[in-house]
């Protein structure tokens, strides 16, 4: 179990002896640490750096959830400086994680124009939207709209008559 964090290995190990009456000496064995580790570890108080980098994942386990888990770390680290804290930006990245929080990532938006793949529909009406009578100018547009399962398309076309009147 390498790569664990060492106050959870001991608390797995003491665990163990309590609710499954595995002596310790078994189940440090079995884990693969020598008993002397278990026993240092276990009688080890806290030291004021573990307090407040517990203190500072609290802080950021809250500040990402207030943001409704969109926030990333360079965010984060700028509410923390913000609040008082000295901390840098990459111990922010790196609790995060640990912890297994990740902001959401940005998007890019890909529009439905893209110039210059091909040439332009010829202009009939050289900009010219006035019309003396219906069925002579008609105008029309395409809209791209993102929603929850997809994309859709909305096309409309316009007749121009003279008259105000849009029947």
């Amino acid at each position: 179990m390498t790569g664990t964090d060492p106050a959870v290995l001991v608390e797995f190990i003491g665990n163990q002896r309590t609710e499954h009456r595995v002596p310790h000496r078994l189940a440090c064995r079995a884990v693969g640490v020598a008993e002397s580790w278990f026993y240092k570890w276990r009688d080890k108080p806290t030291t004021a750096r573990e307090v407040r980098r517990g203190q500072l994942a609290d802080a950021i386990r809250q500040i990402f959830e207030n943001s409704g888990g969109t926030y990333g770390s360079p965010k984060v680290w700028l509410l923390l400086v913000r609040a008082g804290w000295r901390v840098s930006v990459n111990t922010v990245a790196r609790l995060m994680a640990e912890l297994g929080l990740a902001g959401r990532k940005a998007r890019r938006r890909c529009g439905l124009t893209r110039p210059g793949k091909r040439q332009a529909a010829p202009d009939f009406v050289r900009r010219d939207f006035t019309a003396d009578a219906p069925d002579q100018v008609w105008c029309g547009d395409m809209t791209e709209i993102t929603t929850g399962e997809g994309k859709l398309y909305l096309a409309t076309v316009i007749d121009r008559p003279a008259s105000p009147c849009r029947r």
